[in-house]
């Protein structure tokens, strides 16, 4: 049996958080991640610049890569393929398009990809919806805590 593992969630900038947040609403819509609760594996992700000036979202799978099997499956050696092309005059590129997302995985082994984000909880996300409007405006919201503010006094009636 593996131990189970938690990274402490990481913090980001509003810029940052705003580039994961859409990235996750993505991978949710096309279905290739699902909200869970309660788990005992979780990750962090972490946003990487692209070559394109772009970020791309990952998931630091450090503590489950060291609890996983080692796969002795060797990669091929870059320099035997560059040398593979001697000779050809014509060349064409494909990429796997979101090639990892294609991979099917085990079912009881889908937990252990957990990761945490920001506002992770079910219920800070309901929240959140519920006063996208009002937040950083008039409400501010922790979980179940609340907080509706007002600069002046009979204001606060009209919120």
């Amino acid at each position: 049996m593996v131990r189970p593992a938690k990274q402490k969630k990481r913090s980001f900038g509003a810029e940052r958080n705003r580039i994961i947040e859409e990235e996750v609403n993505k991978l949710l819509e096309a279905g290739y991640v699902s909200e869970v609760q309660y788990t005992q594996w979780l990750a962090n992700v972490v946003v990487v610049p692209k070559a394109s000036g772009k970020w791309r979202m990952c998931t630091d799978f450090t503590d489950l890569n060291k609890a996983c099997p080692k796969d002795p499956y060797p990669l091929p050696r870059i320099d035997l393929l560059v040398d593979s092309t001697a000779g050809s005059e014509l060349f064409s590129m494909m990429d796997a398009y979101q090639g990892y997302y294609q991979i099917f995985m085990a079912e009881e082994d889908r937990i252990k990809t957990s990761f945490i984000i920001e506002h992770g909880a079910i219920y800070q996300r309901l929240v959140n919806r519920m006063f996208k409007d009002q937040i950083s405006v008039s409400v501010e919201v922790y979980m179940d805590e609340m907080l509706v503010k007002s600069k002046k006094e009979d204001a606060i009636c009209t919120i």
